[in-house]
């Protein structure tokens, strides 16, 4: 399946491009990054979409990238990728709004909104997280051991 990520706004050499890039770089399936101008002034988020929805490409399934969407496990991300795939659905699309958020449009050409969580991110954090979260679903779905389930923390601290 290949995959496209279209996001409003631009990396510009910013530190998160380099980690986006490094989890990019290790997907088995392609990534296809497309940047969107920021649009200004009224009615931004219904100009974002237009260009949002005009870079996605045909027949692909639309994920928008949203607070109040769905929330899954790496696990469950994991096992809808494969049903997207499995259906015979050649491209995903996700998409990451401006500012504003996603219009009225978007969101109704919506196949599946995404959260990644009730916190805010900043926009280019978001990428790094879908990458990432891109490529433990394929090490999920290949049995790599990369993705360590079980309820296990990512990391350890000293400070609780």
């Amino acid at each position: 399946m290949r995959l496209a990520l279209i996001a409003v706004g631009r990396m510009r050499g910013d530190p998160a491009a380099a980690m986006f890039e490094r989890y990019r770089k290790r997907l088995r399936a392609p990534l296809a990054l497309t940047e969107i101008e920021v649009a200004a002034g009224p009615a931004r988020a219904r100009r974002e979409g237009e260009r949002l929805l005009a870079a996605v490409p045909a027949g692909a399934v639309v994920a928008v990238l949203d607070e109040g969407g769905e929330m899954l496990s790496s696990e469950g991300f994991a096992r809808r990728l494969a049903r997207w795939r499995e259906s015979g659905r050649r491209d995903c699309a996700f998409l990451v709004g401006g500012a504003d958020g996603h219009g009225e449009e978007v969101m109704s050409k919506a196949d599946f909104r995404l959260s990644l969580g009730p916190m805010t991110w900043p926009h280019l954090l978001v990428r790094v997280l879908l990458a990432e979260q891109l490529y433990r679903a394929e090490a999920i779905l290949a049995g790599h051991p990369y993705h360590r389930g079980g309820g296990r923390p990512a990391f350890r601290s000293g400070a609780n």
